[in-house]
């Protein structure tokens, strides 16, 4: 392959993952904790967009409480992750990356 060549597919991959770094700004993820007792959002670069508490974790003791908020923000990023994961893969397919 010429460097011209080389080149171009590096453009043409640069502007597919500003694309998708794009994507996973407007994405949400949401993690559940305690059977909804905490609700995380995050966006897909892990900007948190909502936070939800229940009533009924604010009647669990200081350190409980803050398991479940702990428990469901590592649940959203988890499923952050695995979206990063998908649409990097996706905006990179076919291209070969170094070791």
């Amino acid at each position: 392959m010429d460097m011209k060549a080389l080149m171009e597919q590096a453009k043409g991959l640069q502007a597919k993952v500003a694309a998708a770094q794009e994507s996973l700004g407007q994405t949400t993820v949401k993690g559940i904790a305690a059977g909804g007792l905490a609700i995380v959002e995050m966006s897909g670069k892990y900007d948190l967009v909502k936070l939800t508490l229940s009533p009924d974790l604010m009647k669990e003791d200081v350190d409980t409480a803050t398991g479940i908020i702990a428990a469901a923000f590592g649940d959203a990023k988890a499923k952050a992750d695995a979206t990063i994961d998908k649409v990097m893969s996706a905006a990179t397919a076919g291209m070969p990356m170094p070791n």
